[in-house]
């Protein structure tokens, strides 16, 4: 008679991911945020890993928590093994299909820099399938199922533009527009992000005039106000430069202001497929 006894079961993975996770980024909350699930699923899943082990991973505080020494001594093994997960799945995305691309954007610059060159890349490489999220924030490329990333950076990227900022508006409302002085007489709109916009470029011009307006959380909408004449936006470069050349926008007054920033493409680490590699070709310096 042959005897199976059962063997012991390792943790579930969705348990080692969240401890990774809230260890990596210092609490439960940003690893919620990560992991699209809530703070308290996240809790739950550290629990139920530390019960497996046996042993505390976090020190609950007042004001959050802390790695305990076990935890701090688990969590490098824990990213790379985290880490070489990501690049095997994307290695498989590849093998599959090398020509699905997908990129992940922040909104204003998917909608107003990236959109308007869909028809060309297209064109260009009529094999290619691009896919586009729009997202707040920039994913973790050797985790998240992205090949590239659009945002703007310190420039650690790779620099697409960097990113300056002057007033827009309607040819029409810039007629009323003679000195930086008159802008206290008409609405200048602000997104709700980049709230310092108005304050960085009036320092730099030296003009000591109040500004006061509209505030969209959706930067496209601002722009799209301010070819519709609602007032008088700040420019981020890239973003308002095919408004520009239309003509559907111009810049009232000279002068920008270039912040410590570029709009820069993120390309997972490693070797590049060839069909990526012409899409990053295309968008970079000298493309689109």
């Amino acid at each position: 008679m042959s005897i199976k006894p059962p063997r012991p079961k390792g943790p579930p993975l969705n348990a080692l991911r969240a401890f990774e996770a809230a260890a990596r980024l210092g609490g439960f909350a940003r690893a919620a945020d990560e992991l699209c699930v809530t703070p308290g699923a996240v809790a739950q899943q550290v629990k139920q890993l530390e019960d497996w082990a046996g042993a505390d991973l976090f020190e609950r505080r007042a004001q959050g928590v802390v790695l305990s020494p076990v935890g701090q001594r688990v969590l490098p093994e824990m990213e790379l093994a985290f880490d070489a997960l990501g690049a095997a799945v994307a290695a498989l995305r590849e093998a599959a299909r090398p020509e699905r691309v997908h990129v992940a954007a922040l909104p204003a610059v998917a909608q107003l820099w990236l959109s308007p060159r869909l028809p060309e890349i297209r064109a260009a490489l009529p094999e290619m399938e691009v896919s586009v999220t729009a997202l707040e924030q920039a994913p973790n490329l050797a985790r998240e199922p992205f090949d590239l990333t659009v945002f703007y950076g310190a420039g650690e990227g790779l620099r697409l533009a960097r990113d300056e900022i002057f007033p827009v508006c309607a040819p029409e409302l810039a007629e009323r527009l003679a000195r930086v002085e008159d802008l206290a007489g008409v609405p200048c709109l602000s997104d709700a992000v980049w709230g310092e916009d108005w304050d960085l470029w009036l320092a730099e011009t030296g003009a000591g005039v109040r500004v006061a307006g509209p505030v969209y959380s959706l930067y496209a909408l601002a722009v799209e106000e301010a070819v519709n004449g609602a007032g008088v936006l700040m420019g981020h470069a890239a973003l308002v430069a095919r408004h520009l050349e239309s003509g559907a926008l111009v810049a009232p007054f000279g002068g920008r202001v270039a912040l410590p920033r570029w709009l820069e493409l993120g390309v997972k680490g490693g070797a590049v497929a060839p069909p990526l590699q012409a899409l990053i070709d295309l968008l970079g310096e000298g493309g689109l």
